[in-house]
């Protein structure tokens, strides 16, 4: 990849990217963006427990920053999409746990998932300096 307007994707093996079109994370110049995240096998592991999927989508999320070599400490802006507000609390705290001081920008919605164990997607933007 060369020069600051350069787009390189990563990912795009799961069903769900290659039936839309998409990929998991995108670096586009000093940004990279990953895509919604869920937690694996859509919450099985972890069902009826908004903290553990918030905590396991947010992993998942930032190892999909570890291509572009960036991790926690360079996102910049997170959204936790949850489909019940009551669960707002369990997964600001798995946030605030990962975060801690980094202290992204984050915005948290309440949405409908088409599957029900679903109870939080995420998605975040990391910033690398110089647009390397």
């Amino acid at each position: 990849m060369t020069g600051p307007t350069a787009v390189r994707r990563e990912g795009g093996d799961a069903e769900w990217e290659r039936t839309v079109g998409a990929s998991t994370a995108v670096a586009a110049g000093p940004l990279v963006l990953v895509g919604g995240t869920l937690p694996p096998a859509a919450g099985a592991a972890a069902l009826g427990d908004p903290y553990e999927q918030t905590r396991s989508a947010l992993a998942d999320a930032v190892a999909a920053l570890e291509p572009f070599g960036l991790g926690a400490a360079d996102v910049v802006r997170t959204r936790l999409y949850l489909a019940h507000g009551r669960d707002a609390e369990d997964a600001t705290l798995a946030h605030r746990e990962l975060f801690g001081e980094v202290r992204p920008v984050c915005t948290v919605l309440v949405v409908g998932f088409p599957d029900s164990r679903v109870l939080v997607q995420v998605e975040l933007e990391a910033y690398r300096g110089g647009g390397s």
